[in-house]
């Protein structure tokens, strides 16, 4: 590691309250980090716990304060205000790093200046601490699947530059359960963000934590919030948080105004058709919109993008591959639709590179960004030509932008 004046400070926020049982193996894996220019604050609300207990314990090691406030957000945003760091992140009481993922996480901001966040992989854990798997949602950037499909972006392995605050602000206070996520799009917005492959921290799995207790009260505000940063009604991630809040909802009113339909028959029975309505719902929401694209470039036969501030663009260029694509499949159709409206087709005749620049066409649909979707026909399953890859592919994508 580099002499720590050579390196820029990182300020790790942790909120708190009356998290005690966990908040101390939350403090070891801050403090144990092998990054040496670390400012460590942790903004508690009052717990009546054994909290006040730890803390004391590390007095000289981290700053910290405990008073009501209004809540997780307003918590945060008290420590950012004291933070002095060029670098931060936030670090729920209830969570952990892993070793050596604040200096991965700056080496990667310092050899990418262009980058304003990076986020990386991450495990879940159970309430005792035993990682039990992979976060299983992460999956490199894409705007259009962070505003309309799922908060693929795992909290716990994030770091940004401090000056985003000046763009984009803090975190909305009148938020409970997304503003992490309304805060990656506003960045995302306005700056760059990139995702690094590399197992950096870890969520903690149980049942009263806030993220998987939330109910309906947790998906009505996540619906607002997408609503208000994209344009669809009922994007994907609608039906994504819906279904387990309302069958929760459903489940609740059936034990208390209909007990006998709680019976051990009809539970077994209900979770079957939780089991079945889930996979439905998912499995074809994942079918319909896949990543846009894969993480080695491919897209699906339906590939979605976003681009905000785009109305002072003029033409849009993209450029891909058919190296790859079976030979028997071309020519390959891509029509391009442009905020849902038909907007060109680029024919690719012959494998090899292709790059097409052509005028963004008059009557776009106005809207706050340009969605862009590509709908390639035909498509082909790897697996079917010898290969052991099932997904659904056209053909690889090396560019696509606005100038």
């Amino acid at each position: 590691m580099e002499q720590s004046r050579d390196l820029p400070l990182v300020s790790i926020v942790t909120p708190s309250f009356n998290q005690g049982r966990f908040i101390d193996q939350t403090i070891q894996s801050v403090l144990g980090q092998d990054y040496p220019n670390l400012e460590y604050i942790v903004v508690d609300g009052g717990s009546t716990d054994e909290t006040l207990d730890v803390l004391r314990r590390y007095e000289g090691r981290l700053r910290w304060v405990s008073e009501r406030d209004g809540g997780q957000s307003e918590a945060i945003n008290k420590g950012f205000r004291m933070a002095r760091g060029d670098i931060v992140s936030w670090l729920n009481s209830d969570d952990t790093y892993l070793a050596g993922a604040v200096g991965k996480a700056v080496a990667y901001l310092c050899s990418h200046p262009e980058v304003a966040m990076v986020y990386g992989e991450g495990y879940l854990m159970d309430e005792a601490g035993r990682v039990t798997r992979r976060f299983p949602a992460t999956e490199p950037f894409s705007l259009w699947r962070l505003v309309y499909f799922s908060d693929y972006i795992l909290q716990q392995t994030v770091f940004w530059r401090r000056s985003v605050f000046d763009a984009v602000g803090m975190l909305d206070e009148s938020l409970h359960y997304g503003m992490d996520w309304d805060f990656w799009i506003r960045v995302a917005k306005r700056f760059e963000i990139a995702y690094m492959p590399e197992f950096l921290g870890n969520l903690r799995e149980y049942a009263t934590a806030k993220t998987f207790a939330g109910g309906l009260a947790r998906f009505h505000e996540l619906t607002a919030m997408i609503r208000r940063h994209g344009t669809r009604r009922f994007p994907p991630a609608y039906f994504n948080y819906g279904w387990d809040a309302y069958q929760t909802a459903l489940r609740e009113k059936i034990r208390r105004d209909l007990p006998w339909l709680d019976w051990p028959l009809f539970r077994r029975a209900g979770r079957t058709l939780r089991r079945l309505g889930a996979n439905l719902i998912f499995g074809r929401l994942s079918r319909l919109f896949p990543p846009s694209p894969y993480a080695d470039g491919w897209p699906s036969d339906r590939a979605y993008f976003l681009f905000p501030s785009w109305r002072s663009k003029t033409r849009l260029r993209i450029a891909g591959s058919a190296a790859q694509v079976p030979e028997p499949l071309l020519p390959l159709k891509v029509e391009v639709m442009l905020n849902g409206r038909y907007g060109f087709r680029l024919d690719v005749t012959r494998p090899g590179d292709f790059a097409l620049e052509v005028p963004l066409p008059p009557g776009i649909p106005d809207a706050p960004m340009l969605e862009v979707a590509l709908w390639a026909t035909p498509s082909f399953v790897p697996a079917a030509f010898g290969e052991k890859d099932h997904r659904r592919l056209s053909f690889q994508l090396a560019e696509l932008t606005l100038a």
